[in-house]
């Protein structure tokens, strides 16, 4: 029996893909007005600015929602990119220690949690990827963290809250890709940090 398609990952890459070409001309138009010459106007700068962010906040959902099969690999070069882009005028820095190109899937698996981390570091933080000998681990840390017991539970047990809202969907996204895989998912909260391990 074939296994069915993963509707919301089909859902997220078509999104993406949708997305990023108009967000690549207009990116374009701005290079061109600014290669025109002359003085670059606060409108024009905040515009590419803000395209540039929709680029890496495109990038990264790509990776997080997009659909991904065993035998895709993805790049060091690639993730530390899109890491480094998002970065900028954010509150979060993300330090990505994996040495080599991974699976798509665990890439995946990994920016889901990337996005739990930051939920749980709504003032800013540090967020350290590490991976070694098919074991994965995320540490999220800052001076002040806003834990919610109901989402960190959610990872593990797969129990949605009763009520789920958009800017939280990444926790049930990252216990179904977990469940799908046969992974457990595991965490640690402490004072000043969070540790995620699969």
């Amino acid at each position: 029996m074939t296994e069915r398609p993963d509707i919301p990952a089909l859902v997220g890459s078509r999104i993406c893909h949708d997305l990023i070409s108009p967000l690549g001309a207009i990116g374009n138009g701005v290079e061109l007005l600014q290669l025109a010459g002359g003085p670059i106007s606060p409108e024009l700068a905040l515009i590419a600015e803000s395209v540039a962010s929709a680029n890496a906040r495109i990038r990264f959902y790509r990776i997080s929602y997009g659909a991904a099969s065993a035998d895709q690999r993805i790049g060091r070069p690639e993730v530390t990119g899109v890491l480094a882009d998002i970065s900028r005028g954010s509150r979060h820095t993300f330090d990505w220690q994996v040495a080599s190109d991974v699976s798509r899937n665990d890439a995946k698996l990994a920016f889901l949690l990337i996005q739990c981390l930051e939920s749980a570091l709504p003032f800013g933080g540090r967020i350290v990827i590490q991976s070694s000998v098919n074991r994965w681990r995320l540490t999220g840390s800052a001076p002040r963290m806003k834990v919610d017991d109901d989402l960190w539970s959610l990872l593990q047990n797969g129990v949605l809250p009763e009520r789920l809202r958009p800017e939280q969907v990444h926790f049930a996204l990252a216990a179904d890709e977990a469940a799908r895989r046969g992974l457990s998912l595991r965490h640690e909260i402490g004072a000043e940090a969070i540790t995620l391990s699969f």
